[in-house]
């Protein structure tokens, strides 16, 4: 591993943040929502190469089961490579996770399928997808921490925001691939490989991405400037951070619900709608980029109008406008409803978040900024993340009602909207409250 730089406390603090800084801190969370966004897409073809059954619903079930098994591991990576990077550095620990989730991904684009080796099929799927948690889980915390670290007082809303704005793009990158595989391949060569492609080129920036992260600046024991926070430490720290650790709990939360719930559209519109392929898989291309423009959209805001504001309007507009949206989309089943309407959902909702990711890490102190950040995010994300779209399965099963994901939608909007308006303003005092 490698160790903070020595003359990282002499630096200065940046003028600006390099393209290199925000290209290395996002890659790792690019990867990892490229890859569970890309699982999720082809959870039907996944479903049916590792756990064949006779009915579609409980072979879609335990492809997401599989699915939510990485989850389980995210909070002990979360731990251990948190802490790492609160003790030794944010860089190793930012090597350390991209690889491993790097090489796992490999691995599962890789492993043979049920009808060729059995059991072991599934059993090397979870496995794989416990490793794939267990990286991840360390990667949020460590590089949210590096981005804010790494840039300017008066950019750091922006600077965050680079870190949901990324998982957008992944997702959108990967909902692009899946578009252009169901139009040149047949269902038949889907299911048989052609999913195992998109994840082959999600690996194949696993060596691009170590030799940015390797070149990276340490930020570890940089000076920091209208610190939100008194740098204490250990237990200490940990008490007087234990408020803002509950909201942040409560909020990510939310916004994973709401996340996971949006990027299994593309499964709903073909499940639940029965809409055709290409136009299931655009839905989510919309939404997604649209959502990359309100991040960055939020972060700039955040760092002009204060943190808080920003977080709490956009929520209840949000919360005001996810049911009418689902009643139109359901209604009309076109084109113009599912990319207009789920796009306009991404737009506002997505605006908060960036704004919260930057007052939470800034409210918690350097010392276990990372380790609380990464652990609090991925007990939300294995709570929440890793059942959203199993909830939203079984509740349409249940009900018969197409409306069951906005129901889930509202009411994990509604609850992280009270969390925002108890949430301090921490923007810089240079800054508009």
């Amino acid at each position: 591993m490698l160790e903070p730089d020595s003359q990282a406390a002499a630096e200065p603090e940046p003028r600006f943040l390099s393209q290199r800084a925000i290209l290395g801190g996002t890659v790792g969370n690019a990867l990892e929502f490229y890859d569970f966004i890309t699982y999720s897409f082809f959870a039907l073809q996944i479903g049916h190469t590792f756990f064949p059954s006779h009915s579609q619903f409980r072979s879609l079930m335990l492809s997401l089961v599989t699915f939510g098994a990485g989850f389980a591991t995210r909070p002990i990576g979360a731990f251990i490579i948190g802490s790492y990077a609160d003790r030794k550095g944010r860089r190793p620990a930012m090597i350390f996770s991209f690889t491993l989730v790097g090489l796992a991904t490999l691995f599962l684009a890789l492993t043979p399928s049920y009808d060729a080796i059995g059991i072991a099929a599934p059993i090397f799927v979870i496995v794989l997808r416990m490793a794939q948690g267990f990286a991840l889980g360390g990667e949020v915390g460590p590089t949210t921490a590096y981005l804010m670290e790494a840039a300017p007082v008066s950019r750091r809303g922006l600077a965050v925001s680079w870190q949901p704005a990324s998982q957008l793009i992944a997702a959108t990158a990967g909902a692009l691939i899946g578009v252009i595989l169901s139009k040149v391949m047949s269902g038949e060569a889907l299911s048989a490989y052609g999913w195992r492609i998109a994840f082959l080129i999600g690996a194949a920036i696993v060596p691009f991405g170590l030799w940015i992260r390797t070149g990276l600046p340490e930020t570890l024991h940089r000076p920091e400037i209208a610190s939100q926070t008194a740098q204490t430490s250990g237990l200490t720290a940990m008490r007087a951070s234990l408020r803002v650790m509950i909201l942040g709990l409560i909020i990510l939360a939310s916004g994973t619900i709401i996340t996971y719930v949006t990027e299994y559209m593309t499964t709903y519109a073909e499940n639940t709608l029965h809409v055709a392929t290409d136009l299931a898989f655009a839905t989510t291309v919309v939404s997604n980029g649209v959502g990359i423009a309100a991040a960055l959209l939020g972060g700039w805001l955040a760092d002009r109008a204060g943190r808080r504001p920003i977080m709490v309007w956009p929520q209840l507009a949000a919360l005001l406008l996810t049911y009418p949206v689902f009643l139109w989309i359901i209604d009309k089943r076109d084109a113009f409803a599912l990319l207009g309407g789920l796009g306009f959902l991404s737009l506002v909702g997505t605006i908060p978040y960036s704004a919260f990711y930057v007052a939470f890490t800034e409210r918690l102190p350097k010392s276990i900024r990372g380790g609380a950040f990464a652990t609090i995010y991925a007990v939300a994300i294995a709570s929440f993340g890793g059942t959203a779209q199993l909830i939203v399965t079984w509740l349409i099963h249940a009900t018969g009602n197409a409306l069951a994901p906005a129901w889930y939608m509202m009411f994990a909007t509604s609850v992280g909207l009270v969390a925002m308006v108890m949430m301090r303003e921490t923007a810089p005092a240079s800054a508009p409250r």
